[in-house]
């Protein structure tokens, strides 16, 4: 009973490192990524779809981005969307594709982002740790249930603690590459 307990919390803590990483992804550094323009939103054929679903994203040089629409006429709604993102870049169009240069960032608002990542790593944290709570309630209710013994259950706690510690380490490391990417002059 406590194996299902443990799988499940493993499970709900790699989820939660994977949206961390991915989240992170998306965040700006002194480089350009496609990652970038995941939570770019296109009208496109009456629907709001990923820029990557209506056009090929390219990374000629560090600095710029290249979006080449399939269909020619989204030109213009790719290139509002990115206006309306948070991103603060700004396309130009040549009729075929859309260029986006990234500017370099000033060290002040590389320090926001630090803080910002800082900020998500801890969101990341508390919410491993909350798995760690569930897991470890559910097990102290078989305890109590007597569905398990004292020491099996203080076996899977601890089980449960070396992943928590696990998976925050990973967190922290995730952290600790996205700051230095950020960092980088």
């Amino acid at each position: 009973m406590t194996k299902e307990i443990i799988k499940d919390a493993e499970e709900r803590m790699k989820k939660a490192v994977e949206v961390f990483r991915q989240e992170l992804a998306g965040m700006r550094a002194n480089r350009a990524t496609p990652a970038l323009l995941d939570k770019v939103r296109v009208e496109a054929y009456g629907s709001e779809v990923p820029v990557n679903n209506v056009a090929t994203i390219e990374v000629p040089d560090p600095r710029t981005l290249v979006i080449k629409p399939w269909d020619r006429s989204l030109i213009k709604a790719i290139e509002r969307a990115i206006n309306a993102s948070d991103l603060g870049l700004n396309p130009t169009n040549d009729g075929q594709v859309i260029r986006l240069s990234i500017p370099p960032m000033t060290e002040e608002r590389r320090r926001e982002l630090v803080k910002v990542v800082a900020k998500r790593t801890e969101e990341q944290r508390v919410a491993i740790r909350n798995i760690r709570r569930d897991a470890n309630e559910q097990i102290k209710k078989l305890e109590k249930d007597k569905a398990v013994s004292e020491d099996e259950s203080k076996r899977a706690q601890d089980e449960v603690q070396k992943l928590t510690d696990k998976y925050i380490k990973e967190v922290d490391q995730l952290m600790a590459a996205k700051e230095k990417e950020i960092m980088e002059v």
